[in-house]
């Protein structure tokens, strides 16, 4: 806070044994405070600039100007002014100086600010360096700088600005080196910019820069570019572009010794910031100077673990349709349900997949189980196995991967007994009301330990053979029909029709039950205007002062009982479910009622029957005229009834983990509303950012320390704005797969087919399903999809997602609803404008943007 993140890190630089720093000192932010503090016009505009939209550029544009102005003309106060002259004479008087903006909020952890402010090179002679502190204090409002910390929530009059004043070197080479690969992210490999002259020719783009990558002092790629232009300082101030020589334009601006030794500095950096770092560097007359070290804030976090052994992380959340971040009492919870250990980094969940690459059979069940859900995910793993040294083998297990017949472990068989289902779900039913009965006599110091006796039962549930086996019968009778279907019929995708309007679909019957809702609602138009007024959850209280109100308030109150649990997310225990927040779903029966007639559906759904059984009988009816074709239909209506009869199941596990984790919440926030009332955390929300362990231990002792939760709220903000990989090796490397298609139109966005059918509407890019609104025939467009987003399907004729595979959930309830539909299309939400008209092929897996 006193000489701000650049001036801050240069005095940790300048005590590192061996690390040249160039002499200088820090105007501190005490220094700019006397000179703008109680400006009067500097503190009205600065109330102006405070109120701006960040849509409002050419306002900001006429703001920005008029604070430098004002602060470029403020004079420096004499006793300031005495105290940097006497500081530069004792540097050097006569040296030439670079004077460069250290603001508060820059070279932080979670936002590096990087480039906000000013820096003047080459300035020499008091009267100049005075002038140019004052032009880098202006610097802090200029309009990049402003946009910056609007953008990103910081107070403009809390920001504050040290101005390094720092004697220049003049090299003969400069540039940057990143402590970890910044495209990669691997942590094991050092890179490194370099050109000729000053660095600013190559960071303001001018001229392209040598690239070398270095790993545990070994180079291990060059790329030399055409240095045709160079900036160097003037002896008598300032700076000039030079044209280097042609004959060494293609000359590497640093021998390898000098790769090496930079290696090493950065190295000795890292090790005393302890983590990576984006490092400016100068050589000049053969000494490396060091100019600036600053945190690298896009990396994204390795898990913790204990060794060093290699691991090979498969994310989580892209497996759960749940990309976003988990709080911590989320990530615990879900920890405890999960079959297999799980490592958490950047807030959301990862497991470990080296261990089974170890054996030949290990890696075929890796790829056939990750390719049946997320190719990207399989492609990046073939890279990964394609490499060698990166996965240790088994004894006798060879290093490249062969062919083997090997697949996932088997499973028991089942029949094809609809009654099976039935039970499965009639068990887990009565588990949940067994719950909700117990949970309730339970005291307080006991709850834990019930919850964590309970979910022993839950993974009891979720685990079961039975229960995986019905769902693997119909995913294997799915993929037997596809492939036998294309081989005798030239049918692409058969299974997709086959699978419309299964019965027992729990998350299907939950976005046509919202349509039922509508029309209990229909009739009354008091209460439909009055439902488009809603802003909070109080409306609910207010429904019976109109006619219809009762109906209505028992048609939703019905509903949230038997989906209440639900909500975008819903894996973290800590989101907003729908019965702690209704409104949420007035948007959505509110389109309903705009876009459906009553009866919708009854009639949706038995319309998806109906195609389903005509699909049935012409498969059937074709089958029947090739040789064998009594065998290949007896044993196709065989399939098929396994599909019908199985598929819906797959989304109901699921459905009973969440609406076990209601009752754990409901009960949890009792205990966290009794810590709030005791003083010990300032709202019960607070204990979503402890661990299940924390809170059980917080209830118990009665003691906590708040900064803990203070901080894991500002670690879950900069979390937010992380993107999380498909595939992280435990050097941090990031591992990307890609589509490797060839018979896609060109011009057309690659992903997974999912849904068969092509069809061409008005795309709609819904990032939140809060007050999404969808009109019937547009394309929903999303980063991912779970449950909670089915009552958006009723009104959508196709899907369009980043994240998910095959038999994700959004994947199975297109195919109910026969929606085609395209998943795993990379930035699809960036390369698609919401209100675009776009075609999806969910037969071929691609979408044109028309």
């Amino acid at each position: 806070m006193l000489a701000g993140g650049k001036g801050a890190n240069l005095g940790e630089l300048a005590n590192i044994q061996g690390i040249m720093v160039p002499d200088g000192f820090c105007v501190t932010t005490e220094a700019y405070k006397a000179i703008t503090e109680y400006n009067q016009e500097l503190n009205a505009l600065l109330h102006e600039l405070a109120h701006i939209k960040t849509g409002d550029r050419d306002k900001i544009n006429e703001l920005s100007a008029d604070i430098r102005r004002v602060i470029e003309s403020i004079p420096i106060p004499p006793d300031i002014a005495e105290d940097i002259t006497a500081q530069l004479y004792a540097v050097d008087g006569e040296a030439a100086y670079a004077v460069r903006s250290s603001a508060t909020m820059e070279d932080l952890p979670g936002a590096s600010f990087a480039g906000q402010q000013d820096t003047y090179l080459n300035i020499i002679g008091k009267e100049s360096v005075l002038q140019h502190i004052s032009k880098c204090w202006a610097s802090l409002f200029t309009t990049r700088a402003v946009m910056y910390r609007l953008q990103h929530g910081f107070d403009h009059s809390r920001v504050y600005l040290a101005v390094v004043v720092q004697q220049m070197v003049f090299p003969q080479a400069a540039g940057i080196l990143f402590t970890a690969d910044p495209v990669t992210g691997n942590r094991k490999v050092l890179s490194i910019d370099a050109g000729f002259g000053l660095g600013e020719a190559m960071v303001s783009g001018q001229v392209s820069a040598d690239n070398y990558s270095v790993r545990n002092g070994s180079i291990t790629d060059k790329r030399i570019s055409n240095k045709r232009l160079a900036i160097y300082a003037l002896k008598e101030g300032g700076t000039r572009e030079q044209e280097i020589e042609p004959g060494l334009q293609d000359r590497q601006a640093l021998t390898d010794e000098q790769i090496l030794q930079l290696e090493h500095i950065g190295r000795t950096i890292e090790a005393h910031f302890a983590c990576p770092q984006d490092v400016e560097w100068c050589l000049a007359d053969g000494v490396f100077h060091i100019v600036q070290s600053r945190p690298i804030t896009t990396l994204y976090p390795i898990p913790e673990v204990s060794d060093q052994e290699d691991h090979v992380y498969v994310s989580v959340g892209h497996q759960q349709m749940m990309t976003d971040p988990i709080k911590p009492l989320g990530l615990s919870l879900f920890q405890l349900t999960a079959f297999r250990p799980m490592f958490t980094a950047g807030g959301r969940l990862f497991v470990d997949i080296a261990p089974h690459l170890a054996s030949q059979a290990g890696r075929d069940m890796m790829l056939d189980t990750l390719g049946r859900s997320e190719p990207l995910i399989k492609d990046a793993l073939l890279t990964l196995i394609a490499r060698s040294g990166f996965i240790s083998s088994l004894p006798g297990e060879g290093q490249q991967p062969g062919k083997s017949n090997k697949r996932m472990p088997p499973y028991m068989e089942t029949e094809d007994d609809p009654a099976i289902v039935a039970d499965l779900i009639r068990n887990s039913v009565a588990s949940i009301v067994s719950l909700q009965q117990s949970i309730r006599l339970i005291p307080g110091n006991e709850l834990f330990d019930f919850i964590l006796q309970d979910i022993q039962q839950l993974k009891k549930i979720l685990f079961d053979p039975q229960s995986f086996s019905v769902i693997m019968a119909a995913m294997d009778a799915s993929a037997w029909i596809n492939e036998n279907m294309s081989e005798w019929l030239g049918e692409k995708n058969a299974a997709d029709t086959l699978s419309q309007s299964v019965p027992g679909n729990i998350t299907s019957q939950m976005g046509l039950a919202l349509l039922n809702v509508a029309d209990v609602i229909r009739p009354y138009p008091e209460v439909i205007n009055y439902l488009q007024q809603v802003i909070d959850d109080s409306f609910m209280d207010k429904l019976d002062r109109f006619d219809g109100g009762r109906e209505t308030h028992d048609a939703i109150d019905t509903y949230l009982r038997q989906y209440g649990m639900r909500c975008v997310g819903e894996i973290d225990i800590t989101k907003t479910r729908w019965c702690e927040s209704p409104a949420i779903l007035v948007p959505m029966i509110l389109s309903n009622i705009r876009n459906f007639e009553a009866g919708a559906a009854a009639s949706k759904f038995e319309q998806g029957r109906q195609e389903a059984l005509d699909k049935e009988r012409d498969l059937l009816s074709r089958l029947l005229l090739l040789p064998d074709g009594v065998q290949k239909a007896d044993e196709t209506k065989r399939k098929i009834s396994l599909l019908r009869n199985f598929i819906g199941y797959r989304e109901y596990p699921k459905y009973g983990m969440i609406s076990r984790y209601l009752v754990y919440k409901q009960a949890l926030m009792n205990e966290a509303q009794r810590l709030q009332q005791d003083g010990i955390i300032n709202e019960a929300q607070d204990v979503y950012y402890l661990t299940f362990e924390e809170f059980r231990e917080a209830v118990h002792t009665h003691k906590l320390d708040k900064q803990v939760i203070s901080a894991r709220k500002e670690e879950y903000k900069l979390y937010e704005k992380l993107s999380p990989p498909r595939l992280m090796t435990s050097d941090g490397e990031i591992i990307t797969g890609k589509y490797n298609r060839e018979d896609i139109p060109a011009g057309a966005i690659a992903g997974l087919a999912v849904s068969s059918g092509i069809v061409e509407g008005r795309a709609r890019i819904i990032l939140n399903m809060e007050g999404a609104y969808l009109e019937e025939g547009d394309i929903l467009v999303t980063r991912f999809t779970d449950p909670s987003f089915t009552p958006l399907f009723v009104s959508i004729k196709g899907l369009v997602t980043e994240v998910g595979g095959l038999m994700t959930h959004g994947a199975v309830i297109a195919r109910e609803y026969g929606l085609p539909a395209v998943v795993g299309v990379e930035h699809a939400t960036m390369f698609i404008k919401d209100g675009q008209m776009i075609r999806v092929n969910g037969t071929d897996g691609y979408v044109e943007i028309i």
